[in-house]
């Protein structure tokens, strides 16, 4: 730069005192900056719309409503209750019974709905495999049926009497098949083995990440001497853990808030001996059957919460056994 003339800005700083001469244009001050934004903010608009209108300001009213008494038969003025609904909530036994329901099906089902489609997308990333396109979109079909049809074929199928998977049972020569529905030892496998009808979009997910493995490591493992369960263990897994952590949170979201299938098998009832009576399903029946908005709110803000930790101390373990590549 010294050779034609032209002095270095720290140059010019010195001798100016420290006080500098020539100021960078700031990127963020330019035209083409602002016009960038403003068309960014047009775009974003309709989603900022509509989470204000319908994510914020009906968490805020819910808030509000729990604080009341309100229904929809409402027999006395509407007036604020303070803290009345929820220790209405902690007394009641039918709020712990529907928890301890959830929480058991949540042990129940959220490793398989991990594990199933993990494993499933291993079988289809085999390289020898023939036609995984046709199986991927195989397995992906079911997820865009709509679910309560879905549901709906799986309550035929596993009907005792004409259901096809006590048919077969039949043919095989079980003289006394079950009755999958209705014996409570038998409902959460149940419910279990409906829920894989929609693994479709799980074992796209995950086929995504094993197809972003470097094939070098693999290669690294295979000249180290390492085996199919060594690679699995000390590769896969691995690289594959973020896969898992987001497959585990959208899980752990997904069986608090289960919902619809026991609403269309039993209607909402709780049968058999209230083994499908779900926190969420108990929230429903009382904002909307029983038309209580007031302790329905309540009800929502206890799952919120109860989601909300064991996020956070999912997201905080995470730490300790999810790997980022880009990561030092």
């Amino acid at each position: 730069m010294a050779a034609i003339g032209v002095q270095p800005l720290e140059a010019l700083d010195r001798r100016a005192g420290g006080r500098r001469f020539f100021r960078r244009p700031s990127l963020g001050r330019s035209a083409l900056a602002r016009h960038e934004a403003k068309w960014g903010l047009i775009f974003l608009a309709p989603w900022i719309f509509g989470f204000f209108a319908f994510t914020l300001i009906p968490i805020i009213a819910s808030l509000i409503f729990s604080l009341t008494n309100l229904s929809l038969e409402q027999t006395q003025p509407l007036r604020f209750v303070g803290l009345d609904n929820f220790v209405r909530m902690l007394g009641d036994h039918t709020t712990w019974d529907s928890l301890a329901v959830t929480f058991r099906f949540a042990a129940f089902n959220l490793p398989i709905a991990i594990v199933v489609p993990f494993v499933v997308a291993l079988v289809l990333n085999s390289r020898y495999l023939r036609g995984t396109g046709l199986f991927r979109t195989l397995f992906f079909l079911p997820y865009v049926i709509p679910f309560v049809s879905g549901v709906l074929a799986w309550q035929g199928m596993l009907n005792l009497e004409t259901g096809w998977v006590n048919e077969f049972l039949r043919m095989i020569g079980v003289q006394n098949p079950p009755n999958w529905l209705q014996d409570t030892t038998l409902i959460y496998p149940s419910l279990a083995f409906i829920g894989l009808w929609g693994i479709g979009a799980g074992v796209i997910v995950n086929l995504a990440g094993l197809k972003g493995i470097p094939t070098e490591l693999y290669d690294a493992a295979r000249i180290d001497g390492a085996g199919w369960w060594a690679s699995l263990r000390n590769v896969t897994l691995p690289m594959m853990s973020p896969v898992i952590f987001y497959s585990l949170i959208l899980g752990i979201v997904d069986v608090l808030q289960y919902f619809l299938v026991p609403l269309v098998l039993y209607n909402g009832t709780g049968e058999p001996g209230g083994s499908t009576l779900f926190f969420n399903l108990l929230l429903y029946k009382q904002a909307f059957n029983f038309q209580n908005y007031a302790y329905g709110a309540t009800l929502a803000w206890l799952l919120f919460a109860i989601t909300l930790a064991i996020t956070l101390i999912v997201f905080r373990t995470s730490r300790r056994w999810v790997y980022y590549a880009g990561e030092r």
